[in-house]
């Protein structure tokens, strides 16, 4: 299969996607390898966890370019994402170090109980397009630290940047460690049903479903689609609209935790409109953001837009060729809009209003996903009141996709279940044992 480069539509280069045979040889090689890596002690998989990080910084360039290549992303977003990564596998390689003690007491007479967190064994890993290397260091970084070997399927739009972190793996951590498997849907098919003991996967939420059908008694990691609710009360601070703008076209709208659906009241919804429009306006494509990944994708987001209802839908400036789309909000559309009910994944915005606070939170909370969410008003006893009842697994209060390795990111409902980020990740690729003792004879 051909793959194509999503800034020009140019073919770039090809892929063979692997079958079945290739795809059972490679759990085979993360099996072989995951006795010895288990075995080793936190301090030394950290040192080699180390070594992984330090060569990926070694090489920000190259990752960058094979980033970009894949993706269109503009330079500074390519460059900052394959920094990010590699501080994933420092934290998480820390993290496992750091994880509090097993519990351990008599909790029955004569008896010494404690814990034991194991690894689960071989772990599959199958990231999206989005985030190429980032979303792998998310799924890997932890999966690693915690003593599994891991098979890594990338998106098939997107493998260039885990080609050489495969290649840099094998350097730092040793052969089998992390191997990863190029290919398209049907790859990571053959991967779910093949002898892995674990499967972590990122993507679509009808994707994730068919994945947890396949996995059948194995444990299974899911982050699924969003679909983001932002309140904007009346007494919003004055960098909202700026910042709602910057967040929804990075990386073109293309994440599952992007702002998405502005929900205010009804006295302020004018104004947020002529706000917003005029904030996204200074968000140019080709400009300060890139084009969207692939004709799948696009064709995915015209569908969407050309069946909303919405009576305004002003268009930034920026180029609108290709796969490239600009900066949009569509206004006046019912609240059952497909625009607003289904992710649309683009740097698009629906504004939609309610009569007051509780009818905007019911309208946040009135979707299957239930990812990320944000609240923006200068009234922080307010601000806690919405964030603690809105339906999603991470919010934010005046900003918008602040993230960081310490703190953990998951989502619930059709967004799938798990913990990505933070040492609550490591859970993920672990399974707890208890071993009591009798004490004397």
């Amino acid at each position: 299969m051909d793959l194509i480069d999503p800034r020009t539509g140019a073919v770039r280069g090809t892929l063979d996607p692997a079958r079945a045979d290739r795809v059972t040889a490679a759990v085979a090689t993360a099996r072989a390898a995951a006795p010895a890596w288990r075995a080793l002690t936190p301090r030394e998989r950290e040192r080699r966890l180390d070594a992984l990080a330090d060569l990926v910084e070694a090489y920000v360039a190259e990752y960058a370019a094979l980033e970009r290549a894949g993706t269109g992303k503009p330079e500074s977003e390519a460059d900052g994402e394959v920094r990010q990564s590699a501080d994933l596998f420092r934290f998480a390689a820390g993290a496992a170090r750091a994880a509090t003690a097993p519990a351990a007491g008599r909790y029955l007479p004569g008896h010494e109980s404690w814990v034991r967190w194991e690894p689960v064994g071989v772990a599959a890993a199958i990231v999206p397009w989005n985030y190429p290397l980032l979303m792998a260091a998310w799924r890997c970084a932890p999966a690693l630290a915690a003593g599994n070997t891991v098979v890594l399927k990338p998106a098939e739009t997107t493998p260039d940047s885990a080609v050489l972190l495969a290649e840099h793996a094998a350097q730092a951590l040793g052969e089998g460690v992390l191997v990863v498997l190029p290919g398209d849907r049907e790859t990571g098919r053959l991967l779910v049903a093949d002898a892995v003991d674990l499967i972590a996967f990122t993507g679509s939420a009808t994707a994730g479903s068919a994945v947890a059908a396949r996995a059948g008694h194995r444990r299974v990691s899911l982050e699924l689609g969003g679909n983001s609710p932002v309140l904007v009360l009346p007494d919003a601070p004055a960098h909202t609209w700026s910042a709602l703008a910057e967040a929804c076209t990075y990386n073109a709208g293309q994440s599952c935790a992007a702002p998405a659906r502005v929900i205010t009241l009804d006295e302020n919804y004018e104004h947020a409109i002529t706000e917003l429009t005029a904030a996204l306006a200074e968000r140019r494509s080709g400009r300060d953001f890139g084009p969207l990944n692939n004709a799948g994708q696009a064709a995915r987001y015209d569908r969407l837009l050309a069946a909303s209802a919405a009576k305004r839908s002003p268009a930034a400036p920026g180029r609108a060729d290709g796969l490239w789309r600009p900066a949009r909000l569509l206004a006046d559309l019912p609240d059952d809009d497909p625009a607003v009910v289904e992710e649309v994944f683009g740097p698009l915005l629906t504004v939609q209003h309610a009569p007051t606070a509780e009818a905007a939170l019911a309208l946040a909370n009135g979707v299957p996903q239930a990812l990320a969410a944000s609240v923006w008003t200068t009234d922080l006893a307010t601000a806690l009141d919405l964030t603690a009842r809105l339906d999603a697994g991470e919010a934010w209060i005046n900003c918008h996709l602040a993230q960081s390795a310490e703190l953990p990111h998951g989502g619930r409902g059709t967004s799938g279940h798990g913990t990505d980020l933070s040492a609550l990740a490591l859970q993920e690729y672990q399974r707890p044992k208890t071993v009591t003792a009798r004490l004397g004879a």
